[in-house]
């Protein structure tokens, strides 16, 4: 089948995720406002905006993590039905600001997915996390490092490896750098945009930051979220 293009013949991707009229409520608060986002294949979005502005809010609510008062999140074009959630959230993968490890090594923190019977087929692979870790200025002994003994940061980074070995198509980053120094936190970066760079027209990276710098540097498109609504954009 022919991708589809546009008047102009412009080619575009299959959407990967859609976010279709959002309402998120608490009390009498609306904490998102019908927000309606599409992400294509090779995308990189960033969004920023002040703190409780719904940024966090939005990528739970893409995750299917949290009720919606209203609005549908489509995959590949469907509605995901409850049966299809595991395979969903497996390959829509959203990662919490402060991450929650295991007790254990990091290593276990890292086999532990595979146990998940949607993961079962996959393959716990030392020598592609030993090539990550020697890519963020970390040896091997890492992963012989116990999850209390790791700070903030490097629970960050045990978080995002252990998601980006199971394949995603979309990851969802929240603040996930923020518990970093700038030069780590530049590592990631290039760690996130080396695994994109893979396979570009199949995955999609949506990207939450207050740093505006990051954003740019790690976006192909900028979104400005406010009030619980996504209130403008611009490619970068």
């Amino acid at each position: 089948m022919d991708e589809p293009t546009d008047s102009a013949g412009t080619m575009h991707l299959p959407f990967l995720l859609q976010a279709c009229g959002l309402v998120r409520r608490a009390a009498d608060r609306v904490l998102l406002q019908a927000v309606s986002l599409d992400v294509r294949g090779g995308d990189r979005i960033a969004i920023a905006g002040p703190t409780g502005s719904g940024k966090t809010l939005l990528l739970r609510a893409l995750a299917l993590l949290d009720p919606l008062q209203g609005g549908q999140v489509r995959w590949h074009g469907d509605d995901v039905r409850h049966d299809d959630v595991p395979k969903f959230r497996s390959r829509v993968i959203y990662l919490h600001q402060r991450p929650v490890l295991a007790e254990g090594t990091v290593e276990e923190n890292l086999r532990q997915p595979f146990s998940f019977r949607v993961h079962r087929e996959r393959r716990f692979d030392p020598a592609l996390h030993r090539e990550r870790l020697a890519s963020l200025g970390r040896d091997a002994s890492f992963l012989r490092k116990l999850q209390r003994d790791l700070s903030g940061g490097e629970s960050q980074i045990v978080a995002l490896l252990r998601a980006m070995q199971l394949d995603p198509e979309v990851l969802l980053l929240d603040e996930p750098t923020s518990a970093l120094d700038s030069h780590s936190s530049q590592a990631v970066e290039r760690l996130v945009d080396s695994w994109f760079s893979e396979q570009p027209e199949r995955l999609a990276v949506i990207w939450v930051t207050h740093d505006r710098q990051q954003a740019h540097r790690v976006a192909n498109c900028v979104l400005e979220m406010n009030g619980g609504s996504l209130q403008s954009s611009r490619s970068t």
